[in-house]
């Protein structure tokens, strides 16, 4: 069966404000990070830029918001390297091309990936620190319509364009220009995560990527783990798919075979931090490819919900 990722799917997964908040609750990710463009990409960042796309239902008919907390680089959440120097630009696009030209469906900023319309789009220092800046309003058609992503989308890129500090950050998409109001039937997700990890030990991490009835096999590419402890997949089968790690400032990558019973649901990617040694301030990239090196994209709510393994049950001879 043709898979469309239909939002009727998301309904599955529980709250739908949670949808609209990158990262969202279910993540347990604290903030999004994209550093100054003269950034050592030994702190986590490999590119300088990160991108996430939020769907608006056909269903919405009144003006939608794109709201970022702490888009300026300079507050206590971000990550300061001397004295803080970056600048990072928000720019929000929609119509053609916005999600359905291949290049803005990759890992890297490469080619074409800046399509579509521009939108809004404005350049951040040291200022809005501590509190939520809105971009829009936006009519929810002035998105690019996709059918296989369950309606209208908007892209929107930070991009540090300047200096070497870490931006530390995240979104909500609401129908309200002052508050985080949820869209309803919304969605956001990105075909490359990159984050802050939390700093207490034992915290658990989760990143949701959708497995359709296409997959058979993918590949996992994790850079500037920092061997911070563990790193698997929890399937519908399986309890536990341990993932090759990466160390400082190096990618490591693995592949992984999906299991017939695997297709059409979603997988959780979980980031188990170290126990005995946490690191502190941890940023890690993060992506997955199907067998064809298609990147698949992580939902920020699961849908279908988290997966479950089955319990297994052992009977053992009583003595």
């Amino acid at each position: 069966m043709k898979l469309i990722y239909s939002i009727v799917l998301l309904l599955i997964s529980g709250d739908l404000s949670f949808a609209q908040a990158v990262p969202s609750p279910e993540e347990n990710i604290p903030y999004l990070v994209t550093f100054g463009n003269a950034g050592d990409k030994s702190w986590g960042d490999d590119d300088f830029c990160q991108v996430f796309f939020f769907v608006v239902p056909k269903t919405q008919k009144t003006s939608i918001y794109l709201r970022v907390y702490d888009p300026g680089t300079g507050g206590t959440i971000d990550e300061k390297k001397g004295a803080f120097n970056t600048k990072t630009k928000f720019t929000v696009f929609g119509g053609k091309g916005c999600i359905t030209n291949k290049d803005a469906r990759g890992t890297d900023p490469k080619g074409n990936w800046y399509s579509g319309n521009i939108l809004s789009q404005k350049i951040f220092g040291n200022e809005n620190t501590g509190e939520w800046y809105t971009f829009g309003p936006f009519n929810p058609t002035s998105g690019e319509y996709s059918k296989k992503y369950g309606g209208y989308v908007f892209k929107v890129s930070a991009r540090g364009i300047a200096g070497d500090d870490g931006n530390l950050y995240k979104y909500f998409m609401s129908t309200s220009s002052t508050a985080n109001s949820a869209v309803e039937g919304g969605n956001a997700f990105t075909f490359e995560y990159t984050f802050r990890l939390n700093d207490a030990a034992g915290e658990v991490s989760h990143i949701y990527p959708y497995i359709d009835s296409n997959v058979i096999s993918v590949k996992q590419g994790n850079f500037d783990w920092d061997n911070d402890g563990e790193m698997k997949i929890i399937t519908n089968t399986r309890l536990t798919i341990p993932l090759t790690k990466s160390g400082d400032g190096d990618w490591k990558k693995s592949e992984h075979k999906v299991l017939k019973a695997e297709k059409e649901s979603t997988f959780d990617v979980q980031f188990h931090k170290n126990k005995s040694a946490p690191a502190k301030n941890n940023n890690v990239s993060f992506y997955i490819t199907n067998q064809y090196g298609e990147s698949m994209p992580f939902y920020t709510v699961p849908i279908g919900g988290v997966p479950k393994p089955k319990s297994v049950i052992r009977i053992t001879k009583k003595k």
